[in-house]
């Protein structure tokens, strides 16, 4: 049982938004994280639409269904039953009081036409990713504002072995994968989770039947899982027309099985590469569908050095949900191969940078793109930091600073409280 970090946020969003969602993927904690509250003094009734009951009643009568209830109420997996954000709109604009309704979903809904614009102004909306390693730690990351303050904060974290942070990496965050002791175990979750995302809650959303190619698919994204999203190239090497294919990364996307990373300019003016990053939203599952087990088994070059830049890559998002900066996320790359892996911009256009090397050593060389990219931004530019799988902290100039993977769960962290716990 784990503290959630994103508990903070939900209590702050009950107590003075009329519509709160929760969502993410399946199997992170999202009910448990909201039948939490009651913990907290938020009092509410509970109701599924995973059953069927409910489900038909929400289907067949939204405006009744919605109208019905007085009170704090907890919708789960509200994306089976569209038609009840309308009747939400209507039934919060009669009456407009903080936290009368608390959804979660395990498909993106925002990404639905009709939905996105019917509640605009009365909900806030969460994402609950898989456990981060500062959750998993019992700690609340800072690693974020750390990057945005003007000293980096200083760092004497934990030794962490590569065999530790390899097994981190292939482990991923869902909860009940890592209550599994066996990797025999593991990969039955996954392939079991894998197959309901895909036959049903896909389906669901499609409204279609036969979508045959989608396993193919996802297991041939885990290989490129932080390279470019090239559609031609993945059309090609896939069978899939491009048309179907885009279709159906936006099913991917809206059950939040993958994710990208869009490509930022900063009104340089430059020539920029524009295409974004595809990740995979747990290292996980990308471990699993390349057949990763355990740390003996996987090659510490490329195969690796991708595996633990979509890692790094979703511990930062996760910590975006908590962050007093809360920054919004890209990518950098020019058309003459200058690249930055991470690019980190707050509102006010501060940028703050990370490159991810699978190497236990780093020299300057690491740090030509950074270097690059803060020549360019000047005052704009906060910190730049090289996280690589050595042990020490060390200076390589001005807001240039080399760490351990480990300092994105350590450094800057304070310890939490056990009020919020994961399924």
């Amino acid at each position: 049982m784990y503290p959630r970090n994103l508990l903070t946020c939900l209590q702050e969003a009950v107590s003075d938004t009329p519509v709160v969602l929760v969502n993410g993927a399946r199997q992170t904690g999202k009910s448990t994280l909201v039948q939490s509250l009651a913990g907290t003094g938020f009092e509410a009734r509970y109701l599924t639409l995973d059953d069927a009951t409910a489900l038909a009643a929400a289907r067949t009568a939204p405006a009744e269904f919605i109208g019905g209830m007085d009170g704090p109420v907890i919708l789960d997996e509200v994306q089976r039953a569209p038609e009840l954000f309308v009747a939400l709109k209507a039934t919060i604009d009669r009456a407009r009081r903080p936290g009368r309704f608390l959804l979660t979903g395990s498909a993106d809904v925002l990404m639905l036409p009709a939905v996105s614009e019917s509640l605009a102004g009365r909900m806030e909306v969460l994402t609950l990713w898989p456990l981060s390693q500062g959750e998993l730690a019992s700690v609340r990351e800072g690693f974020i504002d750390g990057l945005f303050s003007r000293s980096l904060p200083p760092y004497a974290g934990t030794v962490i072995d590569r065999t530790d942070l390899v097994n981190r990496v292939l482990a991923g965050g869902f909860p009940e994968v890592l209550a599994r002791g066996s990797v025999r175990r593991r990969r039955a979750w996954f392939g079991s989770y894998v197959t309901t995302i895909l036959q049903r809650d896909i389906r669901d959303i499609a409204n279609i039947e036969g979508l045959t190619d989608l396993p193919r698919l996802l297991a041939l994204l885990a290989t490129r899982a932080g390279s470019l999203l090239n559609y031609a190239e993945l059309s090609r090497s896939s069978g899939i027309a491009q048309s179907t294919l885009k279709r159906y990364m936006t099913l991917l996307e809206m059950t939040f099985l993958v994710h990208t990373l869009p490509a930022w300019s900063g009104n340089l003016g430059k020539r920029l590469t524009k295409s974004p990053k595809l990740m995979l939203s747990d290292t996980g599952l990308a471990a699993y569908l390349l057949g990763l087990d355990d740390a003996a088994g996987v090659d510490m070059g490329t195969i690796f050095g991708s595996l633990l830049e979509n890692f790094v890559s979703m511990e930062i998002r996760k910590q975006c949900a908590w962050s007093e900066v809360q920054p919004r996320l890209y990518h950098f790359r020019t058309q003459t191969d200058q690249e930055v892996d991470l690019v980190l911009e707050d509102a006010r256009g501060r940028v703050a940078a990370i490159e991810v090397k699978a190497s236990g050593s780093v020299s300057e060389r690491d740090f030509r793109h950074l270097s690059y990219l803060a020549e360019l931004l000047g005052k704009r530019f906060m910190h730049g930091v090289v996280l690589y799988t050595g042990n020490e902290a060390i200076s390589f100039g001005t807001h240039l600073t080399a760490l351990p993977v480990s300092a994105l769960w350590e450094l800057n962290a304070t310890p939490t409280s056990s009020t919020a716990h994961s399924a």
